[in-house]
């Protein structure tokens, strides 16, 4: 439904000057054009860093609210997006799949569109939706019934409208879409209703298909409309015909490398999670039971849609460590083209930019059970005690051993982005100190049910904190600062040539670090929990902060004990926007 205020037309004048036209150098450049951000990660590299330094250590201390603005009615659920900025509007999303167009001098609402989303959908975790991609005159988002819709920049009249894939059997959308000369790249959401995860490519003006990658092996893809290549060779690493619905959903989205041409997308857990059902019994033999694609991370041609190469995080996966944590593109202090995942797994990955291949993998969170280390190939070196039991193998055959793993499922980092800092040097990494008990049981798969095969209970680790922003140095995996907070971190991480990291709690503390100690520069509480992304950029000489406030996502719906510690936390849905005045930018 698309609701118009009477004066939209002159507020979008007022705001700008006409819309021309977003086009491939706009997006190549977006981190360097401090006016606008048209792009998820601020730049397709998903670095999230801004060389803004109007705003900086000295003087932040006295950014103060410019103006804030309601989502509106009673969809107050989890409010994960990143704000778009460009000629003179910012655009949002908001859960429920809204779109949101908005005076960015004012805080005034210029059009708004609500999704009309069928009966019995799908959604894993929470109703939310992580933003849009501008191309064009259109700016581009997805629906939680698996559905891509564009958009008029200027009015917010549907200017196509396509189906991704059948939300009946499970399938959804979350995600902010990539867009790579012209065409619009999204994955797609589901992983624990047994799908099968895939890229897409359209065109970008008309929605119309261009290629298709699933991810698991055994699928075909597309080019054209007509079938391309295999992904990878039918049961090499599945057994039978597991691989039909064998989940790796690619529920993040993608990153683009322009360097080696190159779209990263991660894949999620393999289905369903009893790992003893997919190994075939022969998980010693070779890669048998690795259950290739998923759990990895996908070097893909964003021509054709074919695989370039792949680097797997979690083979024989058994925890629901999925492999999708965003892949970023950065060069290192040795002027070598790398790579940097933080794993759900709980390892820190760097990979080679040419080749996806392993450098090194560290850990980021303090415990992790699962696996004592990761060898020189990158596999990990697993720890088969700590593996949930086998319920074949038990004496009712119902229920495996329970074992603790530690990340939990919800791992050490799950979708919250991470920054890298052009001038440090460092990684900003929002994780979780949390474990579970974790068993397995017997599960067949049903169309639009969900396709577990485990039971689970979450649980923190430490009686001051779960929550934990840690500074990491690629190189060395060395943490140089950790800021510990009691709930957990669900929220995404931005970093300035001013010296600052920003971030915001579920305790609705929006904060303004030292990038160098870690010290606590500035907060500003917003009144509900933060777990959406912040930008900045500038305007009339001005530096210019927006984040989004409204307490959900995951940890609510399956954070077991730990939900329980949070569940004092307040709903909401405010976007709120900062300055730095001209007049104290200079002041200390």
């Amino acid at each position: 439904m698309n609701r118009f205020i009477a004066s939209v037309a002159i507020g979008i004048m007022a705001a700008g000057t006409a819309i021309a036209g977003v086009t491939e150098e706009d997006l190549a450049n977006d981190q360097m054009n401090t006016s606008q951000i048209v792009t998820n990660g601020m730049g397709r590299d998903l670095q999230r860093y801004s060389p803004l330094e109007t705003l900086n250590k000295e003087n932040v201390k006295n950014l103060m609210p410019a103006w804030a603005f309601s989502l509106g009615g009673e969809k107050q659920r989890g409010q994960e997006t990143q704000p778009l900025i460009y000629d003179g509007v910012m655009y949002i999303t908001g859960s429920y799949s809204r779109m949101y167009a908005i005076d960015v001098r004012t805080g005034k609402e210029l059009w708004q569109y609500d999704a009309r989303l069928p009966e019995g959908i799908l959604p894993c975790c929470d109703v939310i939706n992580r933003g849009g991609a501008i191309f064009g005159d259109n700016i581009i988002f997805g629906t939680l019934d698996a559905r891509l819709v564009a958009l008029n920049l200027k009015t917010g009249d549907v200017v196509w409208n396509k189906k991704i894939a059948d939300y009946k059997a499970g399938y959804s959308y979350t995600a902010a879409p990539l867009i790579v000369n012209g065409l619009v790249i999204t994955g797609n959401s589901g992983g624990e209703f047994g799908i099968v995860g895939e890229v897409q490519a359209r065109n970008a003006e008309t929605g119309e298909m261009v290629w298709t990658r699933p991810v698991i092996e055994g699928h075909m893809g597309t080019l054209n409309g007509k079938e391309s290549t295999m992904t990878g060779t039918l049961n090499a690493t599945w057994p039978g015909d597991m691989w039909k619905t064998g989940g790796g959903a690619t529920w993040l989205g993608g990153s683009y490398d322009a360097e080696t041409d190159t779209i990263v997308f991660g894949t999620g857990n393999p289905a369903p999670w009893n790992s003893h059902l997919r190994d075939a019994g022969t998980p010693t033999e070779g890669n048998k039971g690795d259950n290739l694609y998923a759990a990895s991370r996908i070097g893909i041609d964003p021509a054709t849609g074919e695989i370039k190469w792949h680097f797997q995080t979690t083979p024989r996966e058994g925890w629901d460590y999925d492999g999708v944590n965003e892949v970023v593109a950065f060069t290192d202090k040795n002027g070598d083209k790398r790579f940097a995942t933080a794993d759900r797994n709980g390892f820190f990955y760097v990979l080679d930019r040419e080749t996806g291949s392993f450098i090194s993998g560290t850990p980021f969170v303090k415990d992790i059970t699962w696996a004592s280390g990761i060898d020189e190939n990158g596999r990990p070196i697993f720890v088969e005690d700590n593996r949930p039991g086998n319920p074949a193998a038990a004496a009712d055959g119902k229920k495996g051993d329970v074992v603790f793993s530690a990340p939990g499922f919800l791992g050490g980092k799950n979708w919250m982005p991470m920054a890298f800092s052009q001038k440090t040097g460092l990684f900003y990494v929002p994780s979780n100190e949390w474990g579970m008990d974790i068993w397995n049981e017997p599960v067949t798969y049903k169309k639009g049910a969900a396709y577990l095969g485990s039971g689970f209970t979450i649980k923190p680790m430490y009686e001051d904190h779960i929550g934990s922003l840690k500074a990491i140095d690629p190189a060395t995996g060395e943490w140089k600062w950790e800021f510990k907070n009691e709930a957990p971190l669900w929220g995404g991480v931005m970093t300035t040539a001013g010296g600052l990291v920003f971030t915001g709690t579920p305790e609705g503390d929006f904060i303004a670090f030292d990038d160098e100690t870690g010290e606590q520069l500035w907060s500003f509480n917003t009144g509900s929990g933060i777990v959406g992304q912040p930008v900045t950029w500038e305007m009339d000489g001005e530096q210019y902060v927006s984040v989004i406030s409204g307490w959900g996502g995951a940890v609510p719906l399956w954070g077991g004990e730990v939900a329980k510690k949070v569940s004092f936390l307040n709903q909401g849905g405010t976007l709120w926007t900062f300055k730095l005045p001209k007049q104290l930018a200079e002041v200390k």
